[in-house]
């Protein structure tokens, strides 16, 4: 059976001050673009390298900020977090995993972004508790934090497993959703979140359609049905397996996940205007083989759902991609892992998002990334082009076990309303992992000019394995 848990209810089993609402506070300035922590118009990348040893504690975790320039992610100007960082609360310890899922929004509306930080294997009331931090944008970047609420501690762990940000429950101000294993699977914490302010509650939800083991794993959101509020794309394993689950929820309504509109399987996804008609469309990446998952597709897929007013578009078929699909370069293969990452986003500034699609296990799990252009009448495969280290201009050499494509990110970096493509590749140079970027122009990205940099250049310790770009955003 499902319920939803609210912290008001709980509250009333606790001592007054352990959960206190708050009246929501107003709002002091325009908010600021996802991921602009600095104000500048620009997206900044973020990038999670769960496996980084801080201080000797392996695998403690952190998180580079390198913040967009004229000229795309500008390695110069960099934030770099852990928590040991002077302003953020705990202390890095081994097992962490401090940035392994990353989110952004205006949380305070003082027009700057902020940047939420996972920690799933932080130990809290019991081990891999799990915890979430919010560090604070500014004109001179991120700098302060605290610690996101977390109400239902002894119900779950790994709290920030995975993390989305936005109104979701169209009261105004931004809520933030976390996924987590255990019991309860989805958090939402209610804004407005403030530097020093207390919390105005939140809920948690108890849900037999994923596995507990698993929990929700990956978040997105969107405004699929072009009513001004985005819904949540939820990912997790389905009950009793461990194949993908996928599903929309509206969390508007009191009981969300009894509503949740199913979507087809997959482990990732994106959510943007595709076709230009004023509603979200979804890209679900599934990267599994059939063998392994009965979603998955010969090499991976992708499936592309049409947003509409009630959602999923019910009149429009999704639309599936693999290598093996027309124009779609490359070929189906086992292993190829087509649908790693996902991101939607407009990279030739023609008013439609376009598709960039990473590969992780292309040739031997060295990697590759296509993108695909939208239109009027949705996605195309005409003109779709693929990226490699091996590609001329495009830094370093392919090998096996680099997993380029691992994540992907399609974000205006330089302030030309285009959105520029990143890739990650955590397996480059033994698990050192490492990040690309190429510019967008008015034909698409262009390996000209393209850079790339790793863990060592933004102050991230090489100990170990760091896997740096595990988590890639926004």
């Amino acid at each position: 059976m499902r319920s939803r848990i609210t912290a008001a209810a709980l509250a009333a089993a606790l001592a007054p001050s352990a959960l206190a609402l708050t009246p929501s506070a107003a709002h002091a300035a325009p908010a600021a673009a996802p991921y602009d922590f600095n104000g500048d118009g620009r997206a900044d990348l973020a990038i999670g390298a769960p496996g980084a040893t801080v201080a000797g504690q392996a695998k403690a975790g952190a998180v580079t900020v390198v913040y967009g320039s004229p000229t795309g992610p500008k390695t110069s100007t960099r934030t770099l977090l852990t928590q040991n960082t002077a302003g953020l609360p705990g202390t890095a310890e081994a097992g962490d995993a401090f940035g392994s899922a990353l989110a952004s929004a205006d949380l305070d509306t003082d027009g700057y972004a902020d940047l939420l930080v996972g920690t799933p294997g932080e130990d809290g009331s019991d081990t891999n508790d799990g915890t979430v931090t919010v560090v604070w944008g500014s004109a001179s970047g991120l700098s302060g934090a605290r610690t996101l609420f977390s109400f239902f501690s002894t119900d779950y762990d790994r709290y920030g497993q995975a993390l989305a940000a936005g109104d979701f429950d169209a009261d105004g101000d931004t809520d933030v959703a976390v996924g987590s294993t255990g019991p309860i699977t989805l958090s939402l914490v209610d804004g407005p979140l403030t530097r020093t302010g207390a919390h105005n509650g939140g809920s948690g939800s108890r849900d037999d359609w994923w596995a507990s083991s698993y929990g929700v794993t990956h978040l997105s959101s969107g405004d699929v049905t072009g009513d001004g509020h985005p819904r949540v794309v939820l990912h997790g394993r389905a009950l009793n397996s461990d194949d993908a689950a996928t599903g929309l929820a509206d969390m508007k309504i009191g009981n969300y996940t009894d509503w949740l509109q199913k979507l087809p399987a997959g482990y990732v996804s994106a959510v943007g205007d595709i076709d230009g008609d004023g509603h979200d469309d979804i890209a679900v990446g599934n990267d599994r083989e059939t063998s392994a998952d009965p979603a998955g597709g010969p090499g991976g897929k992708v499936t592309v759902v049409y947003g509409g007013p009630e959602g999923p578009d019910t009149g429009r078929a999704p639309l599936v991609l693999t290598q093996d699909t027309a124009g779609v370069p490359g070929a189906s293969e086992p292993g190829d892992r087509f649908g790693s990452g996902v991101s939607l986003g407009d990279v030739d500034g023609d008013g439609h998002a376009d598709l960039a699609v990473g590969a992780a296990g292309e040739n031997s799990s060295a990697g590759a990334v296509t993108v695909l252009y939208g239109s009027a009448s949705g996605l195309t495969t005409k003109g779709a082009t693929s990226y490699t280290q091996n590609t001329p201009g495009v830094p370093g050499t392919s090998e096996q076990g680099d997993r380029f494509g691992a994540r992907v990110v399609l974000a205006d970096h330089t302030g030309d309303r285009r959105a520029d493509l990143s890739v990650s590749a955590p397996g480059e140079n033994s698990g050192d992992g490492a990040v690309w970027s190429l510019r967008s122009t008015a034909t698409g990205p262009t390996a000209t000019g393209s850079t790339s940099f790793g863990p060592a250049t933004t102050g991230v310790s090489t100990a170990g394995a760091p896997g740096y770009g595990t988590a890639l955003a926004p």
